[in-house]
């Protein structure tokens, strides 16, 4: 089941920190590893299909300490997507803590 979680919640994760600031893909793996166990090969998939579909865009800044870094800052649709999941999100989430204290039928 966390498999799914992660797999359902991890684009609206990545959109939410982007829009606390510009990251770049290592920085935002980290990040997230510090919540939950994901890998590099996880992030730069979504990252791509985030680029593609316009949620995010991209930039290289040159780096003191190694190779140029490629940034991703979150575009004026992908706040609105981030938004609209986060309300998703919200929802569910309380629907089903309400389901585990025992609260069905609004009791």
């Amino acid at each position: 089941m966390q498999t799914q979680l992660k797999r359902g919640t991890l684009e609206m994760c990545v959109l939410t920190i982007l829009c606390r600031g510009d990251r770049y893909g290592y920085e935002l793996v980290n990040i997230i590893s510090d919540a939950m166990h994901i890998t590099e090969g996880t992030i730069y998939p979504l990252m791509k299909r985030l680029k593609d579909s316009g949620s995010i865009d991209s930039y290289i800044v040159e780096s003191q300490e190694g190779p140029p870094r490629k940034y991703y800052r979150i575009t004026d649709s992908g706040r609105g997507i981030q938004k609209e999941q986060e309300t998703e999100w919200r929802s569910f989430a309380a629907a089903v803590n309400r389901l585990i204290d025992g609260e069905e039928n609004g009791q």
